[in-house]
């Protein structure tokens, strides 16, 4: 049975929030919340949630990734736990690209991130992960993990121009696909 989370969203003190490391990983209860978690953002459909976003204000999300309407060219990885994640080093290229929330439904950004990094993180299982990600994955990941410093992707749009309502946004995604 899944436990009902609240996605909360833009307003709401807790997504602006700096969030606390996961001391006890292994702790059965945490993680029973993660595997609620993990139920109830598959259901949802999400590329990842992060902690806060469901009023949990700890240093975790689940970042995943699969092609969709909204991202046809998203690889095809499965949802995972990042868990007290660094962000070791960023590439010097940045691009812009749409990116949209749960928290902040019904908007879309233009927003510049670095095409590679360099991250260390720890799994479910409190093991140690250090990987890089590009391009898409790159996105996903610095997007959840911008959640978990308080920032949410309309901080780092460099203009307001760049920011539409979803409606428009598929509208203009319409016309691309047909040219």
């Amino acid at each position: 049975m899944t436990k009902d989370f609240t996605i909360f969203q833009l307003g709401h003190p807790v997504l602006r929030q700096a969030t606390e490391k996961v001391e006890d990983i292994l702790n059965p209860e945490f993680q029973a919340q993660l595997d609620a978690l993990m139920e109830f953002v598959l259901e949802k459909g999400g590329m990842g949630i992060a902690a806060p976003q469901v009023g949990i204000s700890q240093r975790f999300f689940i970042m995943s990734s699969h092609p969709n309407a909204r991202y046809p060219h998203a690889p095809d990885i499965p949802a995972f736990f990042v868990i007290n994640p660094e962000i070791i080093t960023t590439s010097n290229t940045q691009e812009k690209d749409w990116e949209g929330c749960l928290s902040l439904p019904g908007i879309r950004g233009l927003v510049p991130r670095h095409t590679h990094i360099l991250v260390r993180y720890q799994t479910r299982h409190a093991e140690w992960v250090e990987t890089h990600y590009d391009d898409f994955l790159a996105r996903v990941f610095q997007h959840e993990f911008d959640h978990l410093q308080g920032h949410v992707f309309l901080d780092r749009v460099e203009t307001n121009f760049d920011i539409m309502m979803e409606q428009e946004w598929q509208k203009l995604m319409m016309t691309r696909t047909e040219s």
